[in-house]
């Protein structure tokens, strides 16, 4: 008969608890018994039961739990010493990597400062005459490049304006073809009206001047 899966949680019933206790207790025992024979590894098991009784094995006569104990404390303070060294070996390292860099950085920054001097055309008096060749031609470079790049945006503005130009023309012609012929015809007839059929000049006047000789 198989024997179903246990379910790991704390038992209830006391009497079952302290029959369980007693069964995997002594199991346990027996298995560290069998891995310090089999394997000859040192083993100190330390058990304490619900009620406060101790159970302790030992794999060796001459070697008590104490000493074992003190072989794991001594152990666990050795790890946890060349745990901090490693980690302050590793700050270390990373502090020096950190400082490589920015001393980097601080000397490019320096490079740049001093190749943009050059090109406000400050700080030449040390230069050689290579070296005023050189920012000579970087600046007639960044002129090409600066020019090209006005140009195209003068292109693509024109091209914007043409396009703009375009679409007002086919905008005017769908607003003549709506206003039909007639309403063209007095838009035109308006736009034909003789100066003198509006101009003041074209009304009469009144005045007291008189045709013959003036009376004395």
């Amino acid at each position: 008969m198989v024997r179903g899966k246990t379910e790991m949680r704390r038992i209830e019933n006391a009497t079952s608890r302290q029959v369980t206790f007693s069964k995997r207790r002594n199991g346990l025992m027996k298995k560290a018994f069998e891995l310090s024979v089999l394997c000859e590894a040192e083993v100190a098991l330390i058990v304490f039961s619900p009620r406060g009784k101790l159970y302790e094995f030992s794999s060796s006569s001459t070697c008590s739990i104490q000493k074992t104990i003190e072989r794991y404390q001594k152990y666990n303070k050795d790890v946890q010493v060349n745990y901090s060294n490693n980690n302050k070996l590793i700050e270390r390292q990373n502090s020096q990597q950190m400082q490589y860099e920015a001393a980097k950085l601080e000397k490019k920054i320096e490079n740049l400062e001093a190749s943009k001097r050059k090109l406000m055309g400050e700080g030449l008096e040390s230069c050689s005459i290579d070296e005023l060749q050189t920012t000579e031609n970087q600046l007639e470079k960044s002129l090409l490049n600066i020019r090209a790049k006005k140009n195209h945006l003068y292109r693509e503005k024109i091209e914007q304006l043409k396009q703009k130009e375009k679409q007002l023309i086919q905008e005017n012609q769908v607003l003549c073809e709506k206003c039909g012929p007639r309403q063209l015809e007095q838009q035109n007839e308006q736009r034909e009206i003789t100066p003198y059929e509006t101009s003041p000049d074209s009304y009469e006047v009144e005045t007291e001047l008189q045709i013959g000789r003036p009376d004395f």
